[in-house]
């Protein structure tokens, strides 16, 4: 768009006016044709052939479409420019300026198109950060990090004129089978939330709007099927998979919402009215803009046969509050022409979702008259960008450092021994160090040389392990087709055996963890149980690596290793990450955002569950997790003394502190993470036992003491009452100081007085850390 002065600016080109006086005032000057235009993306680069990326995308990829016609009424959004192919840093952002140009000059009043990418284990693009996967953030239990890991992430996409990051998952996991658990945070709401948040206020720092996904109930899906239908009660619904979304928008400011595949009850979330627009707009009050997933809109007619045509697709999406349909044009373009034409649909309701759009471009800056496609980095002659700086790549090692959990250790651990035989064909690959959405594991292009990198080649848990025991003799078995004897011999000439086992994430089918690619139980994936089985055979200790997307049943072997490391796709610095934990450079400090199962066979729930939904004496089967929900070991030792609460009544509308003095009494620095658990002894519905409410990562040095207080708002005590309402209910509170959730150091007693008190959306979502 060229400089224009003030007389030649048209009222909706004035900077100085209000965002929505110049939104109203372009509005009244675009054709029915040209809103709705605004409503849709285009994935201009997608293939036709080769393998997914997204569900269905070679079924429903348009290869005939006609960009210069369909850019004459402008353009919403465009899809993915950078993450679809490989892409040169510097040669994609000036394809991108060039197609930005493109098209401005297309429509009569030069708009451009809201560009959107994928951005969850960093920007998903060759050559950029691959950070740990969110379940590994859960790990961390680190919420600033995480905040700093976006912003990088954000000034990357910024940089190149990306303007939505299409994260972060605040999906709370709910069955351990389904392939995406590996994208969330973990099985705990509150801590979904938290770092959920942290990560939104971090990429919307960088000037990148946060589209917070999928809302909602991805997660609960019958048996962890992808796709799967949701047979949840609007109890679960309100107090296990909405907060941790009521707290990202509210406590990380999102401006942008992904509606989710999923089907509540029979009542798809792109189509569902209640949730879309009662609950997102009416009740929380957001103004931002709801994007479909990809394909949504058409799979309310393809796929969940709840309209009979593209039309009446895009009708019940728009009406329910799907502003944009992505990733390309289906569904909003002619058909929902024709229906405002033919009396179908209020054309008020394209008029509504316009208005989103553009108020978003406009706060972007889209609608500025001297808007310029072209990154500032690449205005001078040989500018650059860079993907990969080296304050990413430090971010990305320490947050794959925090995110390693130590499970077990009798006294093995770290590694002295002399010969060390590393057993397992993933410890001499990367691919198991990243999740589905990184871009090495991300479609077509998974057999790219995608290893190329500002940063050198991505160093395997192998290679880590060679720089950092150079005085060791390490062999290597990698256990090609099932070849268990020569595992046992690799192992019987050893000191110590480094199993690495675990997952390669992929997308639809093509890994064992991922999106698609959901597991019938939680064993161990390809015969890897039986090889930790045979190596603990022998009289050699063996270290179990578990580099996963989920976490896997242990119990038939947990005893006979000598050690076991977790670690959920750690990223480009994993394997150092790993191999630091193991030398004993690094003092392990992650712990468990998701429950280790001891048996693999159909216990898929997690550790918010009432007290009938544990161990009893009326059912054969005892769910009790291997290790539960907060639990990691450290090298060094902790003792907590000192425990004071505040108020021992307090109303229900008030605060409860409580601190605890925790104290490094080992011979190392280390963290420990003190974790707030909430208990309800007696409550109008059936609550879970307990459930997280607070939780502070401490650092000490060897010695050193630092006295811990956390702040809890009695709203986090709130529950859906029976009556269907948010309420904080009077009565006595136990609060448990612990290690995780069944390993509790201390218990208060508090009393909450006055009268029960009903809340909504805009209660009070965190506890409150102080570290003296």
């Amino acid at each position: 768009m060229g400089m224009a002065t003030d007389n030649e600016r048209k009222p909706w080109q004035q900077t100085d006016r209000p965002a929505a006086a110049r939104v109203a005032d372009l509005l009244a000057e675009l054709s029915l044709e040209e809103k709705v235009a605004q409503l849709y993306g285009v994935w201009a680069g997608v293939e036709t052939s080769g393998d997914d990326v997204a569900p269905h995308q070679h079924e429903l990829a348009d290869p005939g479409l006609d960009l210069p016609t369909l850019l004459q009424s402008g353009l919403g959004q465009l899809t993915r420019p950078f993450g679809t192919a490989p892409v040169d840093p510097t040669e994609g952002a000036k394809a991108l300026a060039r197609l930005q140009a493109d098209v401005v000059a297309g429509n009569r009043f030069g708009i451009p198109a809201l560009v959107h990418e994928e951005c969850l284990t960093g920007f998903m693009t060759w050559q950029a950060t691959i950070y740990p996967t969110p379940l590994a953030w859960g790990a961390s239990f680190d919420a600033p990090l995480v905040a700093k890991m976006a912003t990088e992430i954000g000034a990357a996409m910024h940089s190149v004129g990306v303007h939505q990051g299409l994260s972060p998952v605040m999906d709370v996991a709910r069955d351990l089978r389904w392939g995406r658990v590996e994208e969330t945070v973990g099985e705990d709401p509150y801590l979904v939330g938290t770092i959920g948040s942290a990560y939104v206020s971090g990429l919307q720092s960088a000037g990148v709007l946060a589209a917070l996904k999928h809302f909602v109930g991805y997660s609960a899906s019958v048996a962890g099927r992808n796709h799967g239908p949701i047979s949840i009660g609007p109890r679960e619904l309100a107090d296990v998979l909405l907060p941790p979304f009521e707290m990202a928008l509210q406590e990380g400011g999102a401006d942008s919402v992904m509606a989710s595949y999923s089907a509540i009850d029979g009542v798809p979330s792109h189509g569902d009215y209640h949730l879309l627009t009662t609950i997102l707009r009416q009740e929380w009050g957001f103004t931002g803009t709801v994007v479909s997933d990809y394909f949504g809109v058409t799979f309310l007619e393809l796929n969940q046969a709840v309209a009979g045509s593209s039309a009446e697709a895009a009708r019940s999406a728009l009406t329910a509050g799907v502003d944009v349909e992505l990733p390309t044009v289906r569904c909003y373009g002619q058909p929902l022409i024709d229906s405002v034409r033919a009396g179908e649909l209020d054309e008020s309701l394209v008029d509504l979702a316009v208005t989103r759009v553009l108020l978003q471009k406009c706060e972007l800056g889209l609608l500025d008259p001297d808007w310029n496609p072209l990154p500032p980095a690449l205005r001078e002659p040989g500018g650059e960008v860079d993907f990969d700086p080296p304050g990413a790549q430090e971010t990305a090692r320490i947050l794959a450092e925090e995110s390693v959990i130590l499970l077990r250790n009798e006294g093995v651990l770290p590694l002295t021994a002399p010969r060390i035989a590393v057993v397992g064909e993933l410890a001499d690959e990367t691919q198991p160090l990243f999740g589905c959405y990184a871009f090495p594991n991300h479609g077509q292009h998974q057999d790219d040389a995608t290893d190329e990198h500002p940063a050198g080649e991505f160093d395997t848990v192998l290679a880590a392990l060679h720089d950092e025991l150079p005085d060791a003799t390490i062999s290597f078995y990698p256990v090609t087709g099932g070849d268990l004897a020569g595992a046992v011999a690799a192992a019987e000439a050893a000191d110590v055996v480094v199993a690495v086992v675990g997952d390669r994430s992929g997308l639809f089918g093509r890994g064992t963890s991922g999106e698609g690619c959901d597991a019938a139980d939680l064993q161990l994936p390809y015969q890897q149980e039986q090889l930790l089985a045979a190596l603990t055979e022998t009289a050699t200790p063996v270290v179990a690596v578990l580099l996963t997307g989920r976490p896997y049943a242990l119990g038939a072997v947990i005893d006979r290793l000598a050690a076991a490391v977790q670690a959920f796709f750690p990223g480009q610095a994993g394997g150092a990450a790993i191999a630091g934990v193991l030398s004993g450079r690094v003092n392990p400090s992650g712990r468990l955002p998701v429950s280790i199962p001891s048996d693999p066979g159909g216990q898929p729930g997690t550790y918010l569950a009432p007290q009938l939904g544990r161990r009893t004496e009326v059912s054969s089967i005892d769910p009790t997790p291997l290790f539960p929900f907060g639990y990691g070991l450290s090298y060094t030792s902790f003792s907590w003394d000192e425990v004071t609460v505040a108020e021992q009544a307090v109303g229900t509308d008030g605060t409860v502190s409580v601190s605890v003095r925790v104290r490094n009494t080992g011979p190392r620095a280390g963290v420990e993470v003190v974790q707030l658990y909430l208990h309800d002894p007696v409550a109008q519905v059936a609550l879970p036992v307990v459930r997280l409410v607070g939780f502070a990562r401490v650092p000490l040095a060897a010695g050193e003491s630092r006295l811990v207080t956390l702040t809890m708002p009695t709203d986090l005590a709130s529950f859906t009452g029976r009556d269907g309402q948010r309420i904080v209910e009077p009565g006595s509170l136990e609060l448990r100081l612990g290690r995780s959730c069944e390993d509790i150091e201390h218990t208060a007693t508090v009393e909450l007085v006055g009268p029960q008190r009903v809340i909504g959306h805009r209660r009070r979502f965190t506890t409150e850390v102080t570290i003296g």
